[in-house]
């Protein structure tokens, strides 16, 4: 009996038994996913007639009908839960005016979500564009859009300066109770802004902020001859202005006796 657990112990000594482990579990994994592969393959072949049967539009757009979005999403082939082209869904609810970014998920095991960024407009551009937050351009129509929304006016490529242009002026003015309704760009980098009073100033190319500054520090001690009101204020001057006035009594008389 000795001799046999001194042959046992020999043995032992000589086996490897972290290489017959290694193999072991290898030969336990092989055989799980074979067993995986067979099951998965049954599962698809008793699913392959999935097909998507509820649309969940998410994001809660505004400015877009969700039956538009369905609409389009019913353009792709839907009969089949694995075969949807996920990117056709998303480059036809992508294509609508209004959306800005999109997102499309498979949820088994009929649905399919659809999540719908849209622009935000916060300004119109060149009459007919609009502009978003980030001072992208896209063009849409809707009768929910805003009346009011500020008009910004320049040559292609300048959209996002005129946007943060617009901005910084429109927080110089508020705090001075002027409301900045208008603003423009020229082919020559000339700028011009309209405010509420009808007011226009011409700002011309440089030092902008300071003449738009030389404006509120000096619009408090104006004094406008009798039924006259401000029309344009020229600022393109190293130090001081020039004001061209209006006579609205007088225009609106002429244009009367014209009548």
């Amino acid at each position: 009996m000795r001799a046999f657990f001194e042959k046992a112990k020999q043995l032992n000594q000589h086996l490897n038994w972290s290489l017959i482990l290694g193999v072991s579990f290898f030969v336990f994994v092989v055989i799980g996913v074979i067993r995986g592969t067979y099951w998965v393959s049954d599962w698809l072949i008793e699913h392959k007639d999935a097909q998507i049967k509820q649309l969940i539009v998410l994001g809660k757009p505004y400015y877009t009908q969700e039956a538009d979005i369905i609409r389009v999403i019913k353009e792709v082939d839907l009969s089949s839960y694995f075969e949807l082209d996920v990117k056709s869904v998303h480059n036809k609810v992508q294509a609508l005016p209004w959306v800005a970014h999109v997102s499309v998920r498979k949820q088994w095991p009929d649905q399919l979500q659809v999540y719908v960024v849209e622009h935000k407009p916060v300004a119109v551009w060149n009459s007919d564009l609009l502009l978003n937050r980030h001072g992208d351009v896209f063009q849409a129509h809707s009768d929910l859009l805003d009346k009011e929304l500020p008009q910004l006016y320049g040559p292609e490529g300048s959209e996002q300066e005129a946007w943060k242009t617009f901005l910084q002026f429109k927080d110089m003015l508020r705090v001075n109770d002027f409301k900045l309704v208008s603003l423009a760009l020229s082919e020559r980098f000339a700028w011009q802004l309209w405010l509420d009073k009808g007011i226009r100033l011409n700002l011309g190319r440089e030092k902008i902020a300071k003449r738009v500054q030389r404006f509120i520090d000096v619009y408090p001690k104006m004094q406008a001859p009798e039924g006259a009101m401000i029309d344009v204020i020229d600022l393109r001057y190293d130090t001081g202005l020039a004001i061209r006035w209006k006579y609205p009594q007088i225009q609106e008389q002429q244009s009367k006796s014209e009548a």
